[in-house]
């Protein structure tokens, strides 16, 4: 069954999880959205711990995906398998 195919907020962030490291251009490409939606979901991503500001020299940053981070992506991948919106990982 093919629920709504816009992407929910859970898996936005979790693209935006699976890239590890990247600078806000790329994150914004990558995962397909708005400087607007970019700024909110980095903040909330940095505020709960799952990303962390790896400045890079002036005014070079990027984003790096946390231990934190890197756990919830692990437990949403396996929420979305179960609900048959992600293929499952070859293991």
């Amino acid at each position: 069954m093919n629920l709504e195919r816009r992407r929910s907020s859970i898996e936005i962030i979790a693209d935006m999880l699976r890239l590890g490291e990247a600078g806000k251009t790329e994150i914004m490409y990558s995962v397909n959205m708005s400087y607007f939606q970019l700024q909110k979901y980095l903040n909330f991503l940095l505020e709960q711990k799952l990303i962390n500001k790896v400045t890079l020299g002036n005014p070079s940053v990027t984003y790096r995906v946390t231990k934190k981070g890197l756990g919830l992506l692990r437990s949403i991948d396996g929420i979305l398998e179960i609900l048959e919106l992600k293929e499952p990982e070859d293991t």
